[in-house]
């Protein structure tokens, strides 16, 4: 899966933000860890990771939500 982030206020306007990786959020509470695969602007040359975790939903009406907490260097 990736994830695209596009900014477009504040300190980071115009900066984008780029997550990859196999992604399993399990209805149980189990995280999926993604990488930051790059970025752009303030992005430039980013490393880290990310953490996908079930928040809360309806799987039966596809309705899911997730929380995603995003750990990031950048230059």
């Amino acid at each position: 899966m990736i994830y695209s982030f596009a900014f477009t206020y504040g300190d980071y306007n115009g900066s984008s933000l780029s997550l990859l990786g196999s992604v399993f959020p399990s209805l149980s509470g189990t995280a999926s860890e993604l990488t930051v695969a790059g970025g752009t602007g303030v992005f430039r040359f980013a490393r880290g990771y990310a953490v996908l975790k079930f928040a809360s939903g309806d799987p039966k009406r596809s309705l899911l939500v997730n929380e995603l907490d995003v750990y990031v260097s950048h230059y």
